[in-house]
């Protein structure tokens, strides 16, 4: 390597190394807002975690059903083919959404084209 492409190869990484220590200053606010909205929650359930009473007892533990003594256990055993159903349902709803959306969309493209 000759002198000017020493030269060459030294300003490049110089102006490499500043320009990125630039770069790194104009994502202080970024890091604050990030710093700042994971440190609300946090401190949010440490404070109630502390405050609120703890109160255990037999109708604390009981389970609610519109003030009426409960009929047989409250842990009863689902099956689970009616959630699958459900969720099966949910994604052919969301199928059926998204192949109107896009042929809306394919539509207004169509008509744009043809108009302009």
């Amino acid at each position: 390597m000759n002198f000017k492409s020493k030269r060459l190869v030294r300003s490049i990484f110089h102006v490499h190394r500043s320009l990125s220590t630039f770069l790194l200053y104009k994502y202080d606010i970024l890091w604050a807002f990030l710093i700042i909205s994971s440190a609300i929650p946090i401190l949010t359930f440490l404070i109630f975690g502390v405050l609120v009473p703890i109160r255990n007892g037999l109708e604390k533990l009981s389970s609610y059903e519109s003030g009426i003594e409960q009929m047989g256990d409250a842990w009863s055993q689902f099956r689970i083919r009616y959630f699958m159903f459900a969720l099966a349902m949910n994604f052919d709803v969301l199928k059926v959404l998204v192949f109107i959306e896009a042929f809306i969309s394919v539509l207004l493209l169509i008509v744009s084209s043809v108009c302009a």
